[in-house]
């Protein structure tokens, strides 16, 4: 698994997490509960990480849609 995105903005993976299941492409969100270790405070970015496999098609959807890659 390759990382696609790290980012704070909850919206934005949400976004992103719409957009990986209508292309049928399986993903993985890295750091979900380290929230509750950090006070709800929104300093840990949350990843979101795909297979090998579809990282460019990944990555090509979110370029498409007007998310900037980090």
């Amino acid at each position: 698994m390759k990382e696609l995105i790290k980012t704070n903005d909850l919206a934005t993976v949400a976004y992103i997490k719409l957009l990986l299941t209508n292309e049928r492409i399986k993903y993985f969100e890295m750091d979900v509960h380290m929230r509750s270790l950090e006070g709800s405070i929104n300093i840990l970015p949350r990843r979101i990480l795909v297979s090998n496999s579809s990282i460019t098609e990944a990555r090509k959807i979110l370029i498409d849609n007007g998310i900037e890659l980090t």
